[in-house]
């Protein structure tokens, strides 16, 4: 038996709005003040990935890593999975690498092996102005896509709903310091299609409904919103968990390479649930009831 969300989702929206403000607002301080954590896909310098062959703490290497006066403070991730990743903030020459993986062996691990990419400002600067052209170009196409498909209040309501969800994300990102690369461009853009996908889905029922519903006053549209949400909320729900379980399993046994993209999945695909049930179908309302009523025909007169 379904269950029935009879809800009045209209309603709770303003507490919604209110969260999503409040983080908005939030996450604007926090890009002013510290910006984002960039990896070294968008920002120049050379991470080295080491695979080892046993456990090393960072007590261990800092040291060593130190003494050969390579760059200003690089940092040091070790995973749980044999592997650690030294970055530079600067581009190491091919004999600062050679002193480094001589130093490592020697000292620390004999059996280590070595990875190095080195991102050089130019690119990086290109890969964060490519990555910003492709978020707004996709809004763009959408735009055209839902008005073409439904109508222009549609696609306000879609695209303030995708941009929303694709900007709390970067502000989380932004608040805890995570590391953004070109792993967390890729999930952006996939949260905007899945966030898309729910709400065309709530938003195609309200035109459905819409069709053979007589609205006699103002309430009306509003508790036809609520109806629209109430028929797609178990299907809503049931395609974000199974992605969302998806990605957790990722995140715990996933490689390192891949946890920050798990993570910003799974984060976006929560804030993207809650979009499409209570940012774009109640501001598609807040649009609708500012639109001027069709004047009437003249009724014909008799002779």
């Amino acid at each position: 038996m379904r269950f029935k969300w009879n809800y009045n989702f209209v309603k709770l929206s303003r507490y919604f709005y209110t969260f999503s403000i409040i983080l908005t607002i939030a996450g604007i301080i926090s890009l002013a003040v510290a910006g984002l954590n960039y990896g070294v896909d968008f920002r120049s310098g050379s991470n080295v990935d080491v695979t080892l062959t046993k456990t090393l703490t960072e007590e261990q290497v800092k040291p060593v890593v130190d003494s050969l006066n390579l760059g200003k403070d690089p940092s040091i991730n070790i995973g749980g999975d044999g592997r650690m990743s030294i970055r530079f903030e600067t581009v190491l020459t091919d004999t600062q690498e050679n002193q480094l993986k001589q130093a490592f062996n020697k000292q620390l691990d004999s059996g280590a092996s070595f990875e190095v990419n080195t991102v050089d400002p130019t690119i990086a600067k290109e890969l964060e102005r490519n990555a910003l052209w492709a978020v707004l170009l996709a809004s763009l196409g959408i735009i055209i896509y839902v008005t073409i498909r439904f109508e222009w209040r549609f696609a306000v309501a879609a695209v303030v709903a995708l941009l929303h969800d694709a900007f709390l994300v970067i502000s989380i990102f932004s608040i805890f310091r995570l590391e953004v690369d070109l792993t967390f461009i890729t999930a952006v853009l996939t949260i905007i299609g899945y966030s898309l996908n729910d709400t065309i889905v709530i938003f195609d029922r309200i035109r459905e409904n819409l069709r053979f519903s007589k609205q006699k006053k103002r309430g009306d549209i509003a508790d036809l919103v609520n109806k629209s949400i109430s028929q797609t909320m178990t299907r809503s729900l049931n395609t974000v968990l199974t992605v969302f379980i998806a990605c957790l399993l990722l995140f715990i046994l996933g490689s390192e390479s891949i946890r920050m993209f798990s993570l910003a999945m799974m984060i976006g695909l929560a804030f993207g649930a809650y979009s499409s049930i209570f940012i774009a179908s109640p501001l598609w309302l807040v649009l609708k009831n500012r639109q001027k009523p069709k004047a009437k025909a003249p009724s014909k007169t008799t002779a």
